[in-house]
């Protein structure tokens, strides 16, 4: 178990900040993946599955037609 211990009191600031990025991109994924895989926003993200696809000036950016 020495073999991951961490020596807190020696962590530096940049060290810090890597932890403090480290799980904000953590908690920021989970986020990202309950919304994406919510039932209740199905439908909005399969109405913006061909954006890619479209054609400029067939729709705004908003994916409404013009």
């Amino acid at each position: 178990m020495e073999y991951l211990h961490t020596d807190w009191a020696a962590m530096s600031r940049n060290d810090w900040l890597g932890v403090a990025f480290t799980v904000l991109a953590f908690v920021a994924m989970v986020v990202v993946y309950v919304l994406v895989f919510n039932p209740r926003n199905k439908e909005a993200f399969n109405s913006q599955g061909d954006m890619a696809l479209r054609d400029e000036s067939e729709h705004n950016n908003f994916g409404g037609k013009k």
